[in-house]
């Protein structure tokens, strides 16, 4: 996940470097989104785990 959101993130400030406002814009917004997957993910991963251990 953590991949993909840096992907996403060169991308958009590669193109932000070049001008191409609507793909920085779009590239932004998939990498936030995927950035919150991960977060959720992390957290209810931490709390399963918490109660095993």
């Amino acid at each position: 996940m953590l991949k993909w959101f840096v992907i996403c993130i060169v991308i958009a400030i590669v193109a932000g470097i070049f001008g191409f406002g609507g793909i920085s814009e779009a590239a932004a917004g998939i990498a936030k989104i995927i950035f919150v997957i991960f977060i959720i993910g992390a957290i209810i991963t931490f709390l399963l785990f918490k109660k095993i251990f």
